[in-house]
Protein backbone atom coordinates (compact mmCIF):
# COMPACT_ATOMS: atom_id res chain seq x y z
CA UNK A 1 0.00 0.00 0.00
CA UNK A 2 1.42 3.78 -0.78
CA UNK A 3 2.06 5.51 1.79
CA UNK A 4 2.31 8.77 -0.54
CA UNK A 5 -0.92 11.25 -0.14
CA UNK A 6 -2.99 11.29 -3.07
CA UNK A 7 -2.94 13.98 -5.07
CA UNK A 8 -5.94 16.44 -4.33
CA UNK A 9 -8.32 16.69 -7.11
CA UNK A 10 -9.43 20.49 -7.46
CA UNK A 11 -12.89 20.88 -9.61
CA UNK A 12 -13.24 23.55 -12.49
CA UNK A 13 -15.59 25.86 -9.94
CA UNK A 14 -13.12 26.21 -7.23
CA UNK A 15 -10.58 26.94 -9.78
CA UNK A 16 -12.54 29.81 -11.48
CA UNK A 17 -13.50 30.83 -7.15
CA UNK A 18 -10.21 31.90 -6.73
CA UNK A 19 -9.56 33.16 -10.18
CA UNK A 20 -11.53 35.76 -9.35
CA UNK A 21 -10.74 36.32 -5.73
CA UNK A 22 -7.18 37.38 -7.45
CA UNK A 23 -8.62 39.47 -9.80
CA UNK A 24 -11.01 41.17 -7.58
CA UNK A 25 -7.65 41.59 -4.71
CA UNK A 26 -5.55 43.08 -7.72
CA UNK A 27 -8.18 45.29 -8.64
CA UNK A 28 -8.33 46.71 -5.47
CA UNK A 29 -4.77 46.95 -4.69
CA UNK A 30 -4.56 48.58 -8.27
CA UNK A 31 -7.33 51.63 -7.17
CA UNK A 32 -5.70 51.88 -4.18
CA UNK A 33 -2.29 52.23 -5.89
CA UNK A 34 -4.19 55.00 -9.02
CA UNK A 35 -5.72 56.68 -6.35
CA UNK A 36 -3.04 57.47 -3.43
CA UNK A 37 -2.08 60.78 -4.79
CA UNK A 38 -5.96 61.88 -4.66
CA UNK A 39 -6.01 60.48 -1.33
CA UNK A 40 -3.13 61.89 0.19
CA UNK A 41 -4.78 65.09 -1.50
CA UNK A 42 -7.88 64.67 -0.06
CA UNK A 43 -6.33 64.07 3.60
CA UNK A 44 -3.99 66.75 3.16
CA UNK A 45 -7.23 69.15 2.41
CA UNK A 46 -9.10 67.95 5.65
CA UNK A 47 -6.00 68.57 8.23
CA UNK A 48 -5.58 71.85 6.65
CA UNK A 49 -9.17 72.75 6.99
CA UNK A 50 -8.95 71.44 10.53
CA UNK A 51 -6.07 73.70 11.23
CA UNK A 52 -7.23 76.51 9.72
CA UNK A 53 -10.46 76.37 11.64
CA UNK A 54 -8.69 75.83 14.80
CA UNK A 55 -6.55 78.82 14.51
CA UNK A 56 -9.33 81.36 13.19
CA UNK A 57 -10.84 79.91 16.85
CA UNK A 58 -7.50 81.37 18.67
CA UNK A 59 -7.45 83.85 16.45
CA UNK A 60 -11.01 85.06 17.18
CA UNK A 61 -10.82 84.44 20.82
CA UNK A 62 -7.50 86.83 21.04
CA UNK A 63 -9.21 89.20 19.36
CA UNK A 64 -11.97 88.89 21.78
CA UNK A 65 -9.90 89.26 24.80
CA UNK A 66 -8.47 92.21 23.71
CA UNK A 67 -11.74 94.17 22.17
CA UNK A 68 -12.97 93.38 25.61
CA UNK A 69 -10.20 95.06 27.50
CA UNK A 70 -10.53 97.70 25.04
CA UNK A 71 -14.11 98.75 25.51
CA UNK A 72 -13.82 99.06 29.12
CA UNK A 73 -13.16 102.42 29.26
CA UNK A 74 -15.73 103.61 26.57
CA UNK A 75 -18.45 101.50 27.83
CA UNK A 76 -17.43 103.48 31.42
CA UNK A 77 -18.49 106.50 29.81
CA UNK A 78 -21.52 105.33 28.26
CA UNK A 79 -22.63 104.53 31.54
CA UNK A 80 -21.88 108.24 32.48
CA UNK A 81 -24.06 109.73 29.98
CA UNK A 82 -20.90 110.58 27.86
CA UNK A 83 -22.13 109.62 24.86
CA UNK A 84 -19.87 111.54 22.23
CA UNK A 85 -16.74 110.24 24.17
CA UNK A 86 -17.91 106.83 24.88
CA UNK A 87 -18.48 106.55 20.50
CA UNK A 88 -15.60 108.37 19.63
CA UNK A 89 -12.89 108.16 22.68
CA UNK A 90 -9.75 109.98 22.84
CA UNK A 91 -5.80 109.82 22.63
CA UNK A 92 -5.85 107.50 25.75
CA UNK A 93 -8.81 104.99 24.68
CA UNK A 94 -10.42 103.73 21.61
CA UNK A 95 -14.33 104.51 20.88
CA UNK A 96 -17.00 102.08 20.52
CA UNK A 97 -17.57 103.20 16.98
CA UNK A 98 -13.55 102.06 16.21
CA UNK A 99 -13.55 99.34 18.18
CA UNK A 100 -17.23 98.02 16.83
CA UNK A 101 -15.19 98.54 12.89
CA UNK A 102 -12.08 96.63 14.01
CA UNK A 103 -13.22 93.71 15.94
CA UNK A 104 -16.95 93.56 15.10
CA UNK A 105 -16.27 90.16 14.22
CA UNK A 106 -16.07 88.85 17.79
CA UNK A 107 -18.44 88.62 20.59
CA UNK A 108 -16.98 91.79 22.42
CA UNK A 109 -16.51 93.78 19.28
CA UNK A 110 -20.48 92.73 18.45
CA UNK A 111 -21.63 94.08 21.92
CA UNK A 112 -19.49 97.59 20.97
CA UNK A 113 -21.41 97.75 18.18
CA UNK A 114 -24.82 97.28 20.58
CA UNK A 115 -23.96 100.30 22.76
CA UNK A 116 -22.58 102.56 19.83
CA UNK A 117 -26.13 102.23 18.23
CA UNK A 118 -27.58 102.94 21.27
CA UNK A 119 -25.13 105.82 22.09
CA UNK A 120 -25.85 107.18 18.51
CA UNK A 121 -29.89 107.07 19.44
CA UNK A 122 -29.12 108.99 22.44
CA UNK A 123 -27.26 111.21 20.19
CA UNK A 124 -30.13 111.82 18.07
CA UNK A 125 -28.14 110.24 14.82
CA UNK A 126 -31.16 108.48 13.96
CA UNK A 127 -29.96 106.94 10.60
CA UNK A 128 -26.33 105.98 11.90
CA UNK A 129 -28.08 104.46 14.88
CA UNK A 130 -30.42 102.53 12.95
CA UNK A 131 -27.18 100.84 10.95
CA UNK A 132 -25.46 99.91 13.62
CA UNK A 133 -29.02 98.23 15.17
CA UNK A 134 -29.11 96.66 12.32
CA UNK A 135 -25.74 95.50 12.01
CA UNK A 136 -25.73 94.02 15.45
CA UNK A 137 -26.04 89.64 15.30
CA UNK A 138 -29.40 88.95 17.64
CA UNK A 139 -29.30 86.33 19.85
CA UNK A 140 -32.36 85.14 21.35
CA UNK A 141 -31.78 86.75 24.42
CA UNK A 142 -32.13 90.47 26.16
CA UNK A 143 -29.78 92.35 23.76
CA UNK A 144 -31.35 90.93 21.23
CA UNK A 145 -34.48 91.67 21.60
CA UNK A 146 -33.35 95.21 22.42
CA UNK A 147 -31.61 95.93 19.82
CA UNK A 148 -35.01 95.23 17.43
CA UNK A 149 -37.12 97.31 19.65
CA UNK A 150 -34.25 99.85 19.02
CA UNK A 151 -34.86 99.68 15.37
CA UNK A 152 -38.61 100.06 15.90
CA UNK A 153 -38.25 102.93 18.39
CA UNK A 154 -36.19 104.93 14.81
CA UNK A 155 -38.62 103.70 12.65
CA UNK A 156 -41.66 104.70 14.80
CA UNK A 157 -39.83 108.27 15.33
CA UNK A 158 -39.25 108.74 11.44
CA UNK A 159 -43.46 107.74 10.79
CA UNK A 160 -42.98 104.28 9.42
CA UNK A 161 -45.46 103.08 11.80
CA UNK A 162 -45.65 99.38 10.33
CA UNK A 163 -42.06 98.55 10.16
CA UNK A 164 -42.05 99.59 13.65
CA UNK A 165 -44.90 97.70 14.66
CA UNK A 166 -43.21 94.72 13.20
CA UNK A 167 -40.01 95.05 14.65
CA UNK A 168 -41.63 95.32 18.16
CA UNK A 169 -43.57 92.23 17.55
CA UNK A 170 -40.42 90.42 16.78
CA UNK A 171 -38.81 91.90 19.51
CA UNK A 172 -41.68 90.32 22.08
CA UNK A 173 -41.43 86.97 20.11
CA UNK A 174 -37.70 86.68 19.97
CA UNK A 175 -37.29 86.82 24.02
CA UNK A 176 -40.31 85.92 26.23
CA UNK A 177 -39.72 87.48 29.03
CA UNK A 178 -42.20 89.04 31.22
CA UNK A 179 -39.83 91.70 32.24
CA UNK A 180 -39.44 93.30 28.00
CA UNK A 181 -41.88 91.30 26.34
CA UNK A 182 -45.12 92.54 27.37
CA UNK A 183 -44.16 96.02 26.86
CA UNK A 184 -43.03 95.19 23.02
CA UNK A 185 -46.37 93.94 22.47
CA UNK A 186 -48.04 96.95 23.51
CA UNK A 187 -45.77 98.90 21.89
CA UNK A 188 -46.11 97.28 18.69
CA UNK A 189 -50.64 97.56 19.33
CA UNK A 190 -50.16 101.29 19.45
CA UNK A 191 -47.64 101.31 16.57
CA UNK A 192 -50.05 98.71 14.30
CA UNK A 193 -52.98 101.37 15.52
CA UNK A 194 -50.77 104.48 14.05
CA UNK A 195 -50.72 102.46 11.11
CA UNK A 196 -54.34 101.99 10.81
CA UNK A 197 -53.99 98.13 10.98
CA UNK A 198 -56.78 97.29 13.84
CA UNK A 199 -56.96 94.03 13.18
CA UNK A 200 -53.16 93.67 13.67
CA UNK A 201 -53.36 96.22 16.56
CA UNK A 202 -55.94 93.80 18.18
CA UNK A 203 -54.28 90.24 17.60
CA UNK A 204 -50.95 91.84 19.76
CA UNK A 205 -53.01 93.02 22.52
CA UNK A 206 -55.00 89.81 22.84
CA UNK A 207 -51.58 88.15 22.78
CA UNK A 208 -50.71 90.52 25.31
CA UNK A 209 -53.76 89.14 27.44
CA UNK A 210 -53.14 85.97 27.01
CA UNK A 211 -49.73 85.28 27.18
CA UNK A 212 -48.83 88.04 30.02
CA UNK A 213 -51.75 88.11 32.23
CA UNK A 214 -50.07 89.38 35.16
CA UNK A 215 -47.93 92.37 34.06
CA UNK A 216 -48.58 95.57 34.62
CA UNK A 217 -48.83 96.08 30.89
CA UNK A 218 -51.72 94.15 30.98
CA UNK A 219 -53.94 96.35 33.56
CA UNK A 220 -55.54 98.14 30.60
CA UNK A 221 -55.56 96.00 27.70
CA UNK A 222 -59.21 95.25 27.99
CA UNK A 223 -60.01 98.69 27.43
CA UNK A 224 -57.39 98.79 24.37
CA UNK A 225 -58.91 95.68 23.17
CA UNK A 226 -62.66 97.39 23.05
CA UNK A 227 -60.75 100.41 21.94
CA UNK A 228 -59.44 98.74 18.64
CA UNK A 229 -62.84 96.32 18.39
CA UNK A 230 -64.96 99.30 17.90
CA UNK A 231 -62.80 101.77 15.68
CA UNK A 232 -62.67 98.72 13.29
CA UNK A 233 -66.76 98.78 13.05
CA UNK A 234 -67.25 102.66 12.29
Amino acid sequence: MSTLTPTRKVSRRHELREDKVITFSARILGYIEENRTKAYAIFGGIILIVASGLYYSYNQSAKNTLATSEMARAVGRYEAGEYAMALDGDITFRGLLEIAEEYGSTDAGNLARFYAADALFKEGDLDRALTMFQDFRKDANYLGASALAGEASIRETQGEFKQAADLYLRSANLFSSDNVAPGYLLNAGRAFEKADDLQAARRVYAQLKEEYPDTPQARDIEFYIGRVTAAGQE
